[in-house]
């Protein structure tokens, strides 16, 4: 890790995905946010923003060097994760999604949406995503 103004700043893993200690609460997934490297990190704060404006109460975590979003004590229903050159979003109940991301999984209900740098994110589709998701049984882990 190397110093920054503000502390320390996270390793970069494979693909510049930040590695941040697993914990609870919005302090963690901000922590991420700022690491992510360059054009990742405004894009993160704006799925961040269309998560909490689309579910207010949401529960959010770092696990496995990555933000995750649930309702506290239903499960999780969406994370996300850096790679080289895209941020991979995986609704953990995307199959039951209205229409279905495109991204299939090994697992038989997880949906992947990829967002790369030049990619125009459908905002309005996304936060429908993001309200049906959380209406949904989410994951325990």
């Amino acid at each position: 890790m190397t110093k920054t103004a503000s502390g320390i700043r996270p390793t970069l893993l494979s693909g510049g995905n930040p590695q941040i200690a697993k914990a609870e609460g919005d302090g963690p997934v901000q922590a991420y946010i700022a690491a992510m490297p360059g054009w990742k990190s405004d894009l993160g704060r704006r799925l961040d923003a269309l998560i909490g404006q689309t579910v207010p109460d949401v529960h959010k975590a770092v696990k496995w060097n990555s933000p995750f979003y649930g309702i506290k004590r239903e499960g999780w229903f969406l994370s996300f994760h850096c790679f080289t050159k895209y941020i991979k979003v995986a609704f953990f109940r995307g199959s039951s999604l209205e229409p279905v991301p495109q991204g299939v999984s090994k697992q038989k209900e997880v949906r992947y949406l990829d967002i790369r740098e030049d990619d125009q994110l459908d905002e309005a589709q996304f936060a429908d995503w993001v309200r049906q998701a959380s209406r949904l049984p989410g994951e325990r882990m």
